[in-house]
């Protein structure tokens, strides 16, 4: 299994934030949000519930897993 997300989806409709301003709302880089959209980072789960309730929406359905 592979950990998928939607983070951007949720991150355009959400006040389309740029990766910069998501990242400046949660205390992160920008590379970081960019890694995490492209499935090449996992985040903690602290960041995981940062970004959820600066998204305002919930860690599980920002992120899923989905079979390889």
């Amino acid at each position: 299994m592979e950990l998928k997300n939607k983070v951007k989806i949720a991150r355009v409709t959400n006040g389309d934030l740029t990766q910069q301003e998501l990242a400046d709302k949660i205390s992160c880089s920008r590379q970081t949000i960019h890694s995490i959209e492209s499935s090449k980072f996992v985040p903690s789960i602290e960041l995981a519930l940062k970004l959820a309730r600066v998204l305002n929406t919930k860690v599980e359905d920002l992120f899923y897993l989905e079979d390889k």
